[in-house]
């Protein structure tokens, strides 16, 4: 599958602060890629690295295979983006507003206007100021302004920032649309990460400008599965016994000697009953599934314990 985006090392200094730090990242095309991370995180940064808003310390940028700066910026007319707040001349209505976007992005034809507003169903405002807009129909001005010439990819900082429930659930259906009958290519942020967990193939998770890991969704969900872990006396004995007497194979051994059973079929009373009939001390007994944002958090402290205790930099 071909690589969209790619960044090697990429790295944004602000004096002696580190917005982005030596960050590589690869977006394949057709992938939902989510970026999680809280706020001074980096996401922001990274999106307007990508975009062109903003230029890069040290480091690579990729766009559909091309990385010299002539070719990085016509490579970016195949992306589409909202960073941050989408903006609007506030006395203006919603059409005039996408017309203006067309002609500033120099697309042909005013019926690519109409096609527009059809696409995020706002055809019917097309009259209204955008000053008289609800939240979400701005950010459905948005994602139309981003979709202004047909890009291949979109980049989307936030798009569910303000939104309602019904907003949210409206805008994840829009977006799964365009990457399923369009195949347009989703690169997104969002500090609604049950909602991310919808959407996402792949998962990016930045802490402090740096990337701490990027992730399948399929291994991601593995990993956040139903599990129950159990640290005993002998586990080398324990394992014998779980695949013997209880027929468990989908368990592995912690660095820790804690024993991790995967999608448990019983209940945990069978699993310590079996280290208890054989005379095994029962050290640890807990079940646990993952949200991914406690994922994201007990990967965070691994890396950086104090991370919760640093100072906030507002650089998003």
């Amino acid at each position: 599958m071909e690589n969209v985006i790619e960044t090697r090392g990429l790295t944004k200094r602000y004096g002696s602060f580190a917005a982005l730090d030596d960050v590589g990242v690869t977006v394949r095309r057709g992938e939902v890629f989510g970026l999680v991370g809280d706020n001074g995180a980096g996401k922001s940064t990274l999106f307007k690295l990508l975009c062109g808003l903003a230029f890069p310390t040290i480091g690579e940028i990729r766009l559909f295979g091309e990385h010299s700066p002539r070719e990085l910026e016509r490579q970016r007319a195949r992306i589409g983006c909202i960073i941050e707040q989408p903006g609007f001349y506030p006395h203006l209505s919603v059409e005039r507003n996408l017309e203006c976007c067309r002609i500033q992005k120099g697309v042909p034809g005013k019926n690519a206007t109409d096609r527009m507003l059809e696409e995020v169903g706002l055809a019917y405002a097309r009259d209204r100021t955008c000053k008289d807009l609800s939240m979400g129909m701005k950010q459905r001005l948005g994602l139309a302004m981003a979709l202004i010439g047909e890009p291949e990819v979109l980049i989307l900082d936030e798009p569910a920032s303000g939104l309602d429930p019904s907003g949210i659930v409206e805008m994840r259906t829009l977006l799964q649309r365009l990457n399923r009958e369009k195949g347009i290519t989703v690169v997104l942020s969002s500090h609604h990460l049950a909602e991310l967990e919808q959407m996402a193939t792949v998962y990016a998770f930045l802490s402090h400008g740096r990337l701490l890991e990027q992730v399948g969704a399929e291994e991601l969900r593995e990993r956040c599965a139903d599990r129950i872990e159990i640290a005993v006396s002998d586990a080398a004995c324990y394992t014998v016994l779980l695949e013997r007497e209880l027929g468990c194979t989908t368990y592995q051994v912690l660095g820790d000697g804690t024993v991790s059973i995967a999608n448990p079929r019983l209940d945990m009373e069978a699993y310590s009953g079996l280290a208890s009939a054989h005379g095994l001390s029962i050290l640890k007994l807990e079940r646990r599934r993952l949200s991914l944002e406690q994922y994201y958090l007990d990967m965070k402290d691994k890396v950086d314990p104090w991370s919760w205790d640093a100072p906030e930099m507002g650089v998003a």
